[in-house]
Order: C-alpha cells, then structure tokens, then sequence
C-alpha cells in the first residue's frame, strides 16, 4: 500500500484514466466493427471519418501507437473506396 498522500492520489486518478481509456477504446473498436460491417458507401465514408478522428484522438493520448491508428485507418480508407 502506498505510504505518502500523493502515491494514494495517483493510484486514484490513475484508475479513473484507465477506465475512461477502456471506454473510448472500446468505443472506437465498436465503431470499427460498425464500419467493416456497412455496405453503403456514403454512410460508411460518414462512419469513416467519426472512425479515423477517434483513432486520432486514442492515439494523442497514447492509448494506442500512432503507427496503429494510422494502419487502421488506412485500411479502412481502403474498405471504404471499394464499396460500389
């Protein structure tokens, strides 16, 4: 257990950016999902760019590498312009 007053409140807001971190991952991973699953091209270049700002978002605030997020989008760049 920590022993000085600041450990204990870095514990505490520590916990709180990891769930708040969880949350926004897992969100984006939702969207992804809802993107790889759309068939219609308008809405999924919608969809794609809430999508590509998230991943953007996650990975300034290092939740996840810049190089992921960037591979992720660029893939899903591609999905999107094959749409007929």
């Amino acid at each position: 257990m920590a022993n000085h007053k600041s450990a204990l409140k870095r514990i505490r807001a520590n916990e709180a950016k990891r769930l708040r971190n969880r949350y926004q991952a897992k969100t984006t991973r939702t969207f992804i999902k809802r993107l790889r699953a759309c068939t219609d091209k308008i809405e999924a270049q919608e969809l794609y760019n809430k999508v590509s700002s998230m991943l953007d978002k996650l990975a300034k605030k290092n939740v996840i590498h810049k190089n992921n997020a960037n591979n992720k989008k660029s893939r899903l760049a591609k999905l999107v312009n094959s749409l007929g």
